[in-house]
């Protein structure tokens, strides 16, 4: 037993393992494994020593990670410099910084719905409700978020359950609001005099020490009742109102169980009340429902002889989703469909059968129109609630709750961004192997006993322990690997080439997904709210047939915007395509005209539901965010022109020149209407005035310049602030693609627009005395 086995094991173990720079390693060298050039190299190993420390820092390993590390680095910054909203616009509206947090529970809001039946409810966009303080109304769902609760003084993160209480012309709302401080649920309060198109947030209606959710209200014998959802407590609580709607007190504990989404029904003189328990043995959590009856709402109450009535599949509808409603002479159930994820959606359900000893529910359609733009709606992922009542008008009133993501996606998202950082490690290693810079995949100091003298008494341990043996055998194996790798595919050929390209774009790729998984929020391009509401807008663009390629990727594109209510394709020559060779999800219009006129970009369109209009260009691609982010915009200012490519008019005489030199000399007079906003009501009624008339005939005399006669039009009737810039965070020109430019020659362009500039600075007030400064408003949109 001398010292030869125990060189051998030294040298077996270590022999595979080579120098980051290339330098190989041999074996001990005897018992004392110190002696000789072997002993005198093995120091360069895997095994460093902390004298050899200053050849690490300048090894061909540690530049080549350095290297990879700043370069995927720099590709993931610019990255998310280009695909995501700078910070600051997260607080955009004075959202409180408690509230609003990303929550995994969701980021839940609530919409109002209106119909004449309950399975007639549609979104109160479609119903064309009005705020007369601004032109950029009607009203669109979401009416209350977590911003709207936030700002009201109590911090929320989402918003849920809604529940109406409806006294004379005032309809209350009672919600979940998950505090953001506690992280528990509370019950919050408000209330509207406009049939639900505002609301005034009240405050905090229920506030206990466990999470408090599905406020079921109701009135019995002159008194007003609440039964929140308290299983966290095990009780099935009734609380009364002492001064409604903001303070209630414990009237009494109706059941000692933990029931979730709990409702009660009148009905043929009974009072039934229905819940799901989630705690039984062998219960199905979501799939699970039971009754009980009583004479009185306040109890006492026993149970139905069917129970559990349901312990099926969660995505069935069993567990209640709302409010029980009669109409016409049936009563139905909501249930929700927790199938996909949690709350994916609602199940309406006519109940046929209810007494004492039977129960019986058909489905039946619930009406309700399907969200189609995903994670860009409010309710585009889920919707798990709906309390529909009937309005002393005789019409509906609906509100229901929504969310964007999947339960639990916040953290689904981090842990795919995590395992894409992680497989893109693990291609920089086999990048570095491939290129020869990483010779050794596990140092053997990382290992048990793997260098250094062996003692006999060391062996005799070894020999024993099966687990050090196991270790350094595999770190023998997995050093290995870079020579055999490299055999098989040799970088200085064209195969090896292409491999190592195709290992480089999947780890660039790779890298923006992480960055997008973890850095991009839920990967929704959501709408801003202003005065913690929403709106929507029509997207208007004019073009003809050499231009169809641009005009079919431009709708798909942005019929996907939250706010984007319709499309207006205003089709200036050829013949126009039809509405099915458009892949849109939201209604488009294409309107033809008999000429062809840069002026027919501002007809007077009565079909037309908004007075806000996006006049965007078909060759211009933007971000639906920056798109929302300029409709928030003219929002504040309704009576400008907003848009996105600043121009500044001055010199003597006038001259039209681009971007760059109104940014050299920090302000800008005009916006380009090809990317504006503007109420169309205000600008399409200006252009067409008799005044505007010989502006007009200019603009079809040259086939330019409608838009600077626009903007001439604005300033003529305002001698305040007429235009305001939003900075896009990119834009690209699609024309530059198909050839399909209708200003291909920028020169003539320019010197025809400078010519419209002095011609219309003649006939309406001049914009060269005018300016405005860049990074004038707080948002910093305008930088």
């Amino acid at each position: 037993m001398g010292s030869s086995p125990i060189g051998a094991g030294a040298s077996g173990a270590a022999s595979n393992c080579v120098m980051s720079g290339g330098a190989a390693v041999t074996g001990g060298g005897g018992v004392g494994g110190g002696g000789g050039v072997n002993g005198s190299t093995s120091s360069y190993g895997c095994g460093w020593k902390w004298q050899q420390r200053h050849i690490r820092l300048v090894s061909s390993g540690f530049v080549f990670f350095f290297g990879c590390f700043v370069l995927f680095g720099s590709i993931a910054t610019l990255y998310a410099w280009l695909a995501f909203t700078p910070q600051y616009v997260r607080t955009i509206g004075g959202v409180s910084s408690l509230g609003c947090q990303e929550d995994n529970e969701g980021s839940w809001s609530i919409g109002v719905f209106y119909g004449d039946s309950p399975f007639s409810l549609k979104p109160i966009e479609d119903a064309n409700v009005w705020r007369n303080e601004s032109a950029a109304w009607p009203v669109a769902n979401p009416v209350i978020n977590c911003a709207s609760v936030s700002n009201a003084g109590f911090p929320s993160n989402f918003v849920a359950d809604p529940f109406l209480f409806v006294q004379g012309d005032t309809i209350y709302l009672f919600y979940e609001t998950k505090n953001s401080v506690s992280l528990q649920g509370d019950i919050g309060v408000a209330k509207s005099v406009d049939n639900g198109a505002t609301w005034q947030q009240l405050g905090v209606a229920l506030n206990e020490k466990w999470h408090l959710s599905f406020p079921f209200v109701f009135e019995h014998l002159g008194e007003i009742y609440m039964m929140p959802e308290s299983s966290k407590k095990g009780e099935v609580r009734l609380y009364r109102a002492v001064n409604f709607p903001l303070k209630w007190e414990l009237d009494r504990i109706i059941l000692k169980k933990p029931l979730v989404d709990s409702v009660i029904i009148n009905h043929n003189g009974m009072y039934w009340l229905f819940g799901s328990d989630h705690r039984g043995l062998g219960t199905k959590r979501n799939g699970h429902l039971a009754i009980w009856y009583s004479s009185s709402p306040l109890g006492p109450w026993k149970a139905h002889k069917r129970n559990p009535i349901y312990n099926v599949d969660k995505s069935f509808g069993a567990r209640n989703g709302g409010r029980p409603f009669l109409h016409e002479g049936s009563l139905y159930r909501i249930g929700q469909d927790c199938g996909e994820t949690y709350g994916k959606k609602v199940r309406v359900f006519k109940i046929e059968i209810l007494t004492t000893d039977s129960y019986k529910e058909v489905e039946v359609p619930s009406g309700l129109v399907e969200p189609v733009k995903g994670r860009n709606a409010w309710n585009g992922v889920r919707y798990h609630h709906l309390d529909a009542q009937q309005l002393s008008s005789g019409k509906w009133i609906g509100v229901m709750d929504g969310d964007r993501v999947p339960s639990g996606d916040s953290i689904h998202r981090f842990f795919l961004g995590c395992a894409s950082f992680a497989v893109v490690a693990v291609l920089v290693v086999l990048l570095g192997v491939l290129l020869g810079a990483v010779n050794c995949i596990v140092p053997l100091n990382w290992c048990v006993y793997t260098s250094g003298k062996r003692s006999d008494a060391i062996l005799t341990w070894e020999k024993s322990n099966l687990f050090s043996s196991k270790v350094r055998r595999f770190c023998s194996r997995v050093n290995r690997a870079p020579s055999v790798l490299r055999s098989w595919v040799k970088s200085n050929t064209c195969t090896g080439r292409l491999v190592l390209a195709i290992l480089f774009v999947f780890g660039v790729a790779l890298m923006c997904t992480a960055v997008k998984y973890i850095y991009g929020g839920n990967g929704a391009q959501e709408a801003y709210p202003f005065k913690d509401h929403y709106s929507q807008f029509t997207l208007l663009t004019m073009t003809y047939d050499a231009r169809l390629w641009n005009l079919k990727m431009y709708v798909k594109h942005y019929s996907r915007c939250s706010s984007v209510r319709e499309i207006v394709v205003v089709w200036n020559k050829g013949t126009p395509p039809k509405i099915s060779d458009l892949d849109s999800i939201v209604p488009v219009r294409i309107r033809s005209e008999k000429k062809n006129s840069l002026n027919n970009r501002f007809n007077l369109d009565p079909s037309i539901k908004t007075r806000a209009v996006l006049e965007l260009d078909d060759d211009i691609m933007m971000t639906c965010d920056d798109v929302e982010r300029g409709f928030r915009v003219w929002r504040q200012h309704p009576d400008r022109i907003v848009g996105f490519y600043p121009r500044l008019v001055n010199g003597n005489p006038l001259q039209y020149r681009a971007e760059k030199y109104a940014r050299s000399h920090k302000g800008y007079n005009m916006i380009l209407t090809g990317a504006a906003f503007i109420d169309s009501q205000l600008a399409f009624q200006r252009y067409w005035s008799a005044a505007a008339k010989p502006g007009r005939d200019l603009v079809d005399k040259i086939f330019n310049c409608e838009d600077v006669l626009l903007n001439f039009l604005y300033a003529n009737a305002s001698s305040t602030q007429t235009v305001e810039y939003v900075r896009p965070a990119w834009a690209i020109d699609t024309s530059k693609f198909s050839g399909a430019a209708i200003s291909k020659n920028t020169q003539v362009h320019y010197q025809l627009r400078s010519e419209c500039l002095n011609k219309f600075s003649e006939l309406y007030a001049k914009l060269g005395d005018r300016k405005w400064g860049f990074d004038g408003r707080k948002d910093g949109w305008d930088l």
